[in-house]
C-alpha cells in the first residue's frame, strides 16, 4: 500500500494512541528519558523534571546548524518540562502534588536516591494508590550489585555483549550507540503500558523494576543459556554463525551487505555471479558446506564485487530477489528516500528557533498517527503552565520561585 492509503482513516487532531496518560518524567542521562520518549511520542502529555537555574552547557556534538545538544533534542521532544528542585521539602510536595494528578512515574537514579528524598515509591503511592513507578537502573533494584553506579558500556562489558562485538582478530568493542540504555527506555516504556493495562483491570498499581543489564541480556538471542550450558561462543564480526556467505563486500566505489539464509537464495546469486558452477559444487552448494569453505565462497564474491558500482550490484542482487544492501554512513541514511518517506526525519522548530530534522517515532499507527509534535522545551519552559494545572496560584509561584523551588 502506499502512505496516503496506511493514514486514510487517521484521526487529524489524536496526538497518538495514549493522549490522556499523564507521565511524570524524573529522569536523566538516556536510559530513562528515553522511556519518557517512548510514551511521549505515543501521545502521553510526559512532563519532564529540570533542576531550577536555567539551560545546562550545551555540550557537544550539537546538531548541526544549531546551537543545540543532540541528547536533549532527542530524547526529551514532545515533553513539557518543570524546572523543581527535588531536594527539598517544599520540591518534593509540589512533586507529590503533581504525581496525585499522573498515571506514571519514571525514574533512573540509583536505587533509593529518591526514596531518600522523600518522593520514592511508597511516598508517591500513599498519595496517588494506583500509580504505576517505572524505576530504570544499572543493575535492578535488587541483587548483589544493585547500589553501584551503572552507565551503558558497563552493562555491555558485564553482561558478555562486548566480548562477543568486534573484528575476530580485534580487541572487544562497545556498541556505537547506546544500546543497553536504548533496550532498557523500550523495557521502561513497555512494562509501563503493561502495568497500565493492569491498572484498569484490577485497580491495582505497582512497582515496575527495569535494569541496564537485564534488557540487555534479554536481547541477547540465548545467547546467555549457552553461555551457562558452557557451550563455546565465538566472535564473528560482520558475519553470522549459522549461515553463509553474509558479510561485507566491497565494491569499486563502496560496499554493501550480502546475506544468503537459503540453498535456494545461493543458487540465485551463483546466476547472478556467472558462476552456475557452483550451484551444487562440492564445498558451495549447501549451506553446511559453505560454513565450513568460509574463504573461499567470500573470495568468489569479494572478485565479482570489486570491478562494479554498489549501485550495479546492488541491483543485480535484489532483482534476484536477495538480501542486500549498501553500506550506508548515517549522513548517507539520512538522504535515502526511503527513510525520509517513513518521516524517519522529521523538521522541526526548536527551542533556539533553529530547524532541525529530529528523528521520527518508529511505530506507524493508521487511525492514531505518531509523530514530532514540538522540540524539547528549554528547562522549566512549561513550569507556571503545568503548576497552575494543579491549581497553584500566582502568589504561590512568585513564593516558589524566590526560594529557587522552582
Amino acid at each position: 500500500m502506499d502512505k496516503a492509503e496506511f493514514y486514510r482513516e487517521a484521526l487529524a487532531a489524536s496526538t497518538g494512541p495514549l493522549e490522556t496518560t499523564r507521565v511524570v518524567d524524573c529522569t536523566t542521562a538516556w536510559a530513562g528519558p528515553m522511556a519518557g520518549c517512548l510514551l511521549a511520542d505515543l501521545g502521553a502529555d510526559v512532563i519532564h523534571i529540570d533542576l531550577p537555574g536555567g539551560l545546562a552547557p550545551q555540550a557537544p556534538p550539537l546538531i548541526g546548524g544549531t546551537g543545540l545538544n543532540f541528547v536533549n533534542q532527542t530524547v526529551n521532544r514532545n515533553k513539557r518540562s518543570l524546572a523543581l528542585d527535588l531536594r527539598t521539602a517544599e520540591g518534593r510536595d509540589v512533586f507529590l502534588d503533581l504525581v496525585a494528578t499522573a498515571d506514571v512515574v519514571l525514574e533512573n537514579f540509583r536505587p533509593g536516591t529518591l526514596a531518600g528524598w522523600g518522593i520514592g515509591y511508597e511516598h508517591c503511592r500513599a498519595r496517588k494508590a494506583d500509580i504505576v513507578y517505572v524505576s530504570i537502573s544499572g543493575w535492578g533494584q535488587y541483587g548483589p550489585w544493585a547500589e553501584r553506579a551503572g552507565y551503558d558500556p558497563a552493562a555491555l562489558a558485564a553482561g558478555g555483549w562486548m566480548s562477543l562485538n568486534g573484528s575476530p582478530d580485534g580487541p572487544p568493542v562497545k556498541a556505537p550507540t547506546f544500546l543497553a540504555d536504548d533496550l532498557a527506555g523500550l523495557h521502561g516504556a513497555l512494562s509501563a503500558l503493561a502495568a497500565l493495562r493492569h491498572r484498569d483491570r484490577t485497580g491495582e498499581g505497582q512497582l515496575v523494576d527495569v535494569c541496564l543489564l537485564d534488557a540487555l541480556l534479554f536481547h541477547c538471542d540465548g545467547l546467555l543459556s549457552l553461555g551457562a550450558t558452557d557451550v563455546p561462543l565465538q566472535r564473528w564480526g560482520a558475519q553470522v554463525n549459522v549461515t553463509h556467505p553474509c558479510d561485507v563486500y566491497r565494491c569499486a566505489d563502496g560496499s554493501l551487505y550480502l546475506a544468503v539464509a537459503l540453498d535456494a537464495h545461493w543458487r540465485r546469486l551463483c546466476d547472478v555471479l556467472e558462476r552456475s558452477d557452483l550451484a551444487r559444487a562440492p564445498g558451495y552448494g549447501s549451506n553446511a558446506e559453505r560454513l565450513e569453505n568460509r574463504e573461499a565462497v567470500n573470495a568468489v564474491i569479494a572478485d565479482w564485487c570489486a570491478t562494479r558500482p554498489v549501485a550495479e550490484a546492488l541491483d543485480r542482487f535484489l532483482d534476484a530477489g536477495l538480501v542486500a544492501a549498501k553500506l550506508n554512513t548515517f549522513a548517507e541514511a539520512a538522504r535515502e528516500p526511503h527513510v525520509l518517506e517513513r518521516d524517519m526525519l522529521q523538521p522541526t522548530a526548536l527551542s533556539d528557533g533553529s530547524v532541525a530534522p529530529l528523528t521520527g517515532p518508529a511505530a506507524k499507527f493508521s487511525r492514531t498517527p505518531t509523530r514530532v509534535r514540538h522540540a524539547a522545551p528549554d528547562p522549566g519552559a512549561d513550569t507556571d503552565a503545568v503548576l497552575a494545572e494543579l491549581g497553584y496560584a500566582d502568589e504561590q509561584l512568585t513564593a516558589l520561585r524566590g526560594a529557587n523551588i522552582i
